[in-house]
């Protein structure tokens, strides 16, 4: 593995830790309180970096099957921001977010893991 595609997944491990944290805290909390924003903005920056690792290293198209599911949980997730941060704004940290807006951000989130999840069992079958 070059050494852009390393650092392209080690980064999207930090992604998936700070998406982590931000989804489970909004799960919880059903507010889009400092710490769900300031864990989601890191993740999504986390995560276009480490798609531009990817990308720039790979030797496969960009636009492969795994490609296309990566691109849209990375949108799904910057949705979700953007979604999180119109309520905030409009009603505040404190309100609770509506419910489907809460629902939402469980489906982007699965979403976005599952394409973790593939990307690292391709990576894995790969090198089998």
């Amino acid at each position: 593995m070059n050494s852009i595609l390393l650092a392209g997944t080690v980064i999207v491990n930090f992604a998936l830790i700070a998406y982590s944290v931000a989804i489970f805290n909004e799960q919880r909390n059903r507010r889009a309180n400092n710490r769900v924003m300031v864990f989601l903005s890191a993740g999504i920056l986390f995560d276009i970096i480490a798609t531009i690792c990817m990308v720039s290293g790979s030797t496969h198209s960009f636009m492969s099957s795994h490609g296309i599911l990566g691109y849209s949980a990375l949108l799904a997730m910057l949705i979700d921001f953007i979604l999180l941060l119109r309520f905030r704004s409009k009603y505040g940290p404190g309100l609770l977010i509506s419910k489907s807006l809460h629902l939402y951000s469980r489906y982007a989130y699965a979403w976005w893991v599952i394409a973790y999840i593939t990307g690292a069992l391709i990576v894995a079958l790969r090198h089998a």
